[in-house]
């Protein structure tokens, strides 16, 4: 039987190829960042919060060594982040994931690779377990975590409510097989 090779549109091809760089988010990001954050926080299904939060906050709030942007052509299209859990010691290794794309980006596989990348770097830097807080709507994001090897531990039902309307949200981990294994 002869094989037959398949087709694509340009656009699905340039879509599946999209070559983006990772680096370390730096202070001069915070502009690009928080304006994606505000686009994920714009379609109600990203998390609670409603309005960015200052600089100074959003950087307090977030573990320095630990946050990354993607760039396309030095344009910053996506940034992930991790976040501590606790400040008790028996939970050094655990922290909550951050991923945001901007929105024209979306669909180009930018997030899969700042997730892997964010759990390679977590990995190397001693953490065991990431956590996700997902809203059920979110489906993108949440076949995005199981993807990249979360697992869903449940449903948060009613954990909060967002313009007067009480939300669940859906709890994953991703527990490392390299890390805090002995």
């Amino acid at each position: 039987m002869p094989l037959v090779a398949a087709v694509l549109p340009a656009q699905a091809v340039a879509k599946l190829c999209t070559m983006i760089s990772i680096r370390a988010m730096q202070a001069s990001d915070a502009e690009a960042v928080l304006e994606i954050y505000q686009q994920g926080m714009d379609t109600g299904h990203a998390t609670f919060q409603t309005q960015a939060p200052s600089w100074e906050d959003w950087d307090k709030s977030h573990i320095p060594d630990l946050r990354y942007v993607a760039l396309i052509d030095a344009e910053v299209v996506g940034w992930a982040a991790l976040t501590a859990v606790s400040s008790r010691c028996v939970y050094a290794g655990v922290a909550e994931v951050s991923v945001y794309v901007e929105e024209s980006h979306k669909g180009k596989h930018i997030g899969y690779q700042l997730l892997q990348y964010l759990i390679d770097e977590s990995e190397a830097k001693g953490y065991w377990t990431l956590q996700a807080g997902i809203f059920p709507e979110n489906k993108s994001s949440l076949s995005l975590h199981e993807k990249c090897g979360f697992k869903i531990v449940g449903t948060r039902q009613r954990i909060g409510k967002m313009k007067g309307v009480w939300r669940d949200t859906v709890l994953l981990e991703r527990r490392s097989s390299k890390v805090g294994i002995n």
